[in-house]
């Protein structure tokens, strides 16, 4: 498929994914279901359909040392921990907050990416990140929804979550394992992922509160679906775009979670919010023209 090429284009898919994954939280969260478990249902889900369809291509994983020390690596900075914090810090910033906080990720992966010496982005790329975090800066000052300021803790707590997203897409391409299949890297670390997640809703929960999901099977069908989708794209755009490019995902994310609990959560921002998500799309606009002139010159 031809669109599986594209760097835009997946760029797109992948972000509009993301961004309906925050809103999805919420929900889940209003349910009475623990951000933990959350998080193991988003990888447990990706990662088991990820496994049926890789197996079904008629593929078969590796298994190596290399491999595992991937996916543990992978699996605790990429998804574990920031999926934790991020459905965690919902309830407290709204969905479209925490979104605006996968902005900041760019940033953070473009210096990791200068220090471990991997390609850089053009002029205009750069000053596309550049615009997209004028944004972002401008949209965290606003500190969350109209009359309901967010908790310093929790936008520091949402200030670690693209730390760990950068140094995870540096990570995944500094030590991609060589003629692994991105299908086949999906379904690895978040199968691992969701194994690494069952002490944790241990420690949080004191059980493994399942009942809750019983209540809203529609919910979780449409969180799997559409995390399937997403890390199923998320590491072709790896390998496509390299780690820069993927780091931008945060930003057509944050648009889509910022309208979606808008539209249909209730979530109320003002008119600087709304500024900065609009600053932010015109340095989505600026990267992509950049990632296009790109392949065209290649």
């Amino acid at each position: 498929m031809q669109f599986l090429n594209s760097a835009p284009l997946l760029l797109l898919l992948t972000g509009a994914f993301l961004g309906l994954t925050l809103p999805f939280g919420k929900l889940a969260f209003s349910a009475g279901i623990a951000p933990s478990l959350w998080a193991f249902v988003i990888s447990t889900g990706a990662g088991t359909v990820l496994l049926i369809a890789f197996l079904l291509m008629g593929k078969r994983p590796r298994l190596d040392a290399h491999m595992v020390r991937y996916y543990l690596i992978a699996a605790f900075i990429s998804y574990a921990v920031p999926n934790v914090m991020t459905l965690s810090a919902i309830p407290h910033l709204g969905s479209g907050y925490t979104g605006i906080m996968y902005t900041l990720s760019p940033v953070f992966t473009l210096m990791l990416s200068i220090l471990f010496k991997l390609k850089r982005p053009s002029l205009l790329g750069l000053l596309g990140i550049l615009v997209g975090f004028i944004g972002a800066v401008i949209v965290g000052f606003t500190r969350g929804q109209v009359g309901q300021p967010a908790e310093p803790l929790w936008v520091i707590i949402g200030l670690l979550i693209p730390v760990l997203l950068a140094l995870g897409n540096v990570y995944r391409t500094i030590d991609w394992p060589k003629g692994a299949d991105p299908t086949e890297l999906a379904a690895g670390s978040h199968i691992v992922t969701a194994v690494m997640l069952v002490p944790a809703i241990w420690l949080m929960t004191g059980g493994f509160p399942v009942a809750p999901l019983a209540n809203v099977p529609w919910l979780v069908l449409a969180q799997i679906l559409a995390s399937t989708c997403m890390f199923a794209l998320y590491f072709r755009l790896q390998a496509v775009g390299g780690p820069v490019y993927l780091s931008q995902i945060g930003y057509v994310g944050a648009a889509v979670a910022l309208l979606a609990g808008t539209l249909f959560l209730g979530e109320t921002y003002g008119l600087t919010t709304w500024l900065g998500a609009a600053i932010i799309t015109v340095g989505v606009g600026m990267t992509t023209k950049a990632q296009l002139m790109a392949t065209k010159a290649g």
